[in-house]
């Protein structure tokens, strides 16, 4: 990947979109002609017009927060609400509202805290993310894909695979973050964002969303550190924070390291490929030395050092010991191995069968609650759920699991289906053939070859 960020547009289209782009657009312009400038001026940019865009950019089937409205019962008035919202911002009477805590159960069963905020703090965070986004896409490195614009995880995927395969890589680092979201800690936060943002209104702002607190129960609990995984400017403050806490810190490893290295990061879940051993290790013994400077640490049972890369079969059949280990990145098991035409070192990427286990399940229980429906509207949700799984797991090299996928959903459905009567059991497969065919999507390859994809998104 080349090393400058490429341009990607922030902003909603809206009737007002020249105009909220051409100020935005002078922010990345001044933020790109001069890396250590700092803004003292930002809070202009948020205007009504500016607004009205960030409500249109919510998604409309988001929970309410603690004020307990919803996208459709906000846009009632909206123009005026917003322009309230907007008055009270400006002047300095607007309040943040705590985040309504929910638990979300995670793949190895425990259980993930999200942040609801209510609907203007949502207004207002996608704003004020919109115009801090156009500063900082120019200072993040071009490593980082989680959370930024004209990004997702399959950038992430691309740039791992082909730095492993084109470089000489022998030993890789998965790293994860402890409680990453709940674990930032506001003071360094607050001085991270004032390297490039001067303006006591746009800072006051920041602080007030820290300390929002958070509401679970009805009970109200303040926050001293962290930031409501769910709220839509936490990922932003999270990558800033890790920009200066391990990015930069990243790319000076890389300029001393005397082998090829590698480094891509989604979030607070990281790779690291090493050409050596020694250097594998003295980074990582490093790296845990520079979390713990900023109230960060490695999860002990996440984070490993594995032999991975082109030699690893071969040097680990010489010592006589098995094949290389795997490491999971985003949902993908990958694997070394080598083409079948020509014999080449390969990266397999498997569906992780962890996710795909607890995706199945998920989708057990709710044909369990819906399978007195009309066979029809579960067909709908079934095609609409294979879909998506589809959409994002379809890559080369995987179509053995997305066939073992498409077949344990069928076996869920017409399980659940039996059931629906005593009679369940004169439900054969001949007869749910049609109903099969009809509905679920047969598995098929949607992702190109990593460098493939690579190559037309990147010039260079």
């Amino acid at each position: 990947m080349t090393e400058r960020n490429p341009e990607q547009t922030t902003v909603t289209r809206t009737q007002s979109r020249g105009e909220t782009s051409s100020g935005l657009l002078r922010i990345r312009q001044a933020a790109r002609a001069d890396p250590r400038l700092c803004f003292t001026q930002l809070m202009h940019h948020v205007t009504p017009e500016h607004l009205y865009a960030s409500y249109l950019a919510l998604s409309r089937q988001a929970a309410p927060g603690v004020d307990g409205q919803t996208w459709e019962e906000y846009g009632e008035g909206v123009l005026e609400r917003l322009k309230d919202l907007h008055a009270r911002v400006q002047s300095g009477r607007y309040r943040a509202k705590p985040s309504k805590r929910i638990w979300i159960p995670k793949a190895d069963g425990r259980q993930r805290p999200i942040g609801i905020a209510s609907i203007e703090d949502k207004i207002v965070q996608h704003a004020v993310a919109t115009g801090l986004n156009q500063i900082y896409e120019e200072d993040f490195a071009n490593f980082s894909h989680g959370f930024r614009p004209g990004r997702n995880p399959h950038h992430a995927l691309d740039a791992l695979w082909v730095g492993i395969t084109r470089r000489k890589i022998g030993w890789v680092i998965d790293a994860d973050i402890r409680g990453f979201f709940d674990s930032l800690d506001h003071g360094w936060m607050m001085k991270f964002v004032e390297h490039r943002v001067a303006d006591p209104r746009m800072l006051r702002l920041i602080r007030k969303w820290l300390r929002a607190g958070v509401s679970e129960g009805g009970q109200w609990s303040k926050t001293t550190v962290g930031t409501p995984q769910g709220a839509v400017i936490s990922p932003l403050l999270a990558n800033i924070y890790l920009h200066y806490v391990l990015d930069l810190w990243v790319k000076s490893w890389k300029r001393r390291a005397r082998g090829d290295m590698i480094f891509v990061r989604y979030a607070d879940d990281f790779v690291v490929g090493f050409e050596h051993k020694d250097e594998a290790e003295r980074f990582l013994a490093e790296l845990r030395e520079r979390l713990a400077k900023f109230a960060l640490e490695l999860h002990a049972e996440k984070t490993r050092l594995i032999e991975f890369g082109r030699f690893a079969a071969d040097q680990r059949r010489a010592r006589g010991e098995g094949p290389p280990e795997t490491f999971d990145f985003l949902g993908f098991t990958h694997i070394c191995a080598k083409t079948r035409k020509h014999g080449w070192f390969t990266v397999w990427r498997r569906t992780s069968a962890k996710r795909m286990r607890a995706k199945l399940k998920d989708i057990r229980e709710t044909l369990k609650r819906r399978r007195h429906e009309p066979l029809a509207e579960q067909g709908q949700w079934l095609k609409s759920v294979v879909r998506g799984y589809f959409n994002y797991h379809a890559v080369p090299d995987n179509m053995k699991r997305l066939n073992v996928f498409r077949g344990q959903v069928c076996k869920a459905w017409i399980k659940a289906l039996r059931r629906r009567s005593q009679k369940g059991d004169r439900l054969t497969w001949e007869k749910m053939k049609p109903h099969i065919a009809q509905w679920i999507p047969p598995a098929r390859l949607i992702h190109p070859y990593p460098n493939t994809r690579l190559r037309v998104s990147n010039s260079r």
